[in-house]
């Protein structure tokens, strides 16, 4: 959900505390992972793995930004989130994975642990990690967690996190053992165009396997789809990211080039399609709840067709940002946010989804949407 969140304030405590410790652990894994990778790779070609890993993250969190525009969720915990992934996740799959490794070598033999540290265990310890953090929140947050849309895009920033530090990785690595590579020996942009340009979606793909089951759990009123919409996204996700890292490490090019193009291209265009068709569900829950809110002189009736839609939202703050500037615009940004919070939460009572305490939560959401709007006539009238 939009911030500042004056309705809720057990979440924004939450939501201030968890950062405040959470960088304690952020940094001090990040140094370690930094420490291991520089001492494998050297530290020029850490510093060359870190700026092509930089490269592919600014798309991919713009389109998971994007995916967000109806109910942004607080950026503080957006980026806990990539952290969690970059640091967190990335340290304790390390360890496991290698220990993986180590016991695959000594049971199947000299070079097979790799392939069940990247077949069996990565699939396994790694989804749940990055899922860890997704389900922490639902779980703990629930206030900011609404249902799929919020699902996909918690988990999104995770796995972009984690694949950030992991390109890092096997970016700085092709460079430290083949340098840019030319036409017999592929280095650091063969790598980056396989990583960086084809497949920087499949680290997000695997683990929105999660956020969607996680997501569909949020609107459910059902203890069984709380239970077993989570489990089906885990598996579907440790099956795909296991298939993925199968075809290549086990398989050949073709087999690779087979699953890329038959299963992971059509079910990324199968999520992009489910995310639209939800994007559009969230717009027809706010467009119903409105009416409603223009009884309880909330909203104006005058306002509900521009709030209705995000190009009118869109509209609205660009010709308020012209005539009254930032501040205002801004202003306008936090009324609309918690006129979205509102219809969201009120959709959620009526499903019975809403979990404890919301008919308190809905009568401080009703005061936070009246005062944010007095604040954007203020802030328009000031600026003018």
């Amino acid at each position: 959900m939009s911030e500042p969140h004056a309705a809720y304030p057990a979440a924004r405590r939450w939501t201030v505390l968890l950062p405040v410790g959470g960088l304690v652990v952020l940094a001090a894994c990040g140094l370690v992972l930094l420490a291991l990778s520089t001492a494998r790779v050297g530290i020029v070609a850490e510093f060359v793995g870190i700026g092509a890993a930089l490269l592919p993250v600014g798309p991919v969190v713009a389109a998971f930004l994007w995916m967000d525009r109806w109910e942004p969720e607080p950026a503080r915990l957006l980026w806990l989130a990539f952290g969690w992934g970059a640091c967190v996740a990335t340290v304790a799959a390390l360890l496991i994975n290698n220990t993986a490794e180590a016991v695959g070598d000594l049971l199947l033999g000299k070079g097979n642990g790799d392939k069940v540290s990247a077949v069996v265990s990565a699939p396994l310890f790694e989804e749940g990690l990055k899922g860890a953090f997704v389900l922490g929140v639902f779980l703990f947050l629930r206030s900011e967690f609404d249902g799929v849309v919020d699902g996909i895009v918690y988990s999104g920033f995770v796995a972009t996190g984690f694949a950030f530090t992991e390109n890092i990785y096997y970016f700085g690595r092709a460079f430290a053992e083949h340098g840019f590579g030319d036409s017999t020996s592929p280095g650091v942009v063969a790598a980056f165009i396989l990583r960086g340009v084809l497949s920087p979606f499949t680290h997000p793909l695997f683990t929105a396997m999660i956020g969607i089951g996680i997501g569909l759990a949020a609107q459910s009123a059902s203890k069984r789809t709380w239970i077993f919409a989570p489990l089906a996204g885990y598996v579907a996700a440790v099956v795909l990211h296991a298939l993925w890292n199968g075809s290549a490490t086990l398989g050949t090019a073709t087999t690779f080039l087979t699953v890329y193009f038959l299963v992971m291209v059509p079910l990324f265009g199968a999520v992009l399609f489910f995310i639209t068709w939800h994007r559009k569900r969230e717009q027809r829950i706010v467009a119903t709840a409105l009416p409603a809110m223009v009884e309880i002189n909330c909203v104006v009736v005058s306002e509900v067709e521009l709030l209705g839609s995000l190009p009118g939202r869109r509209k609205w703050r660009r010709q308020v940002r012209i005539a009254s500037g930032k501040v205002a615009a801004r202003a306008v940004h936090d009324y609309h946010s918690a006129v979205t919070e509102l219809a969201f939460l009120r959709h959620s009572i009526r499903r019975g989804t809403s979990g404890p305490g919301a008919d308190q939560r809905e009568r401080d959401l009703i005061d936070a949407v009246r005062a944010r709007r007095a604040a954007a006539v203020e802030a328009a009238k000031a600026g003018r």
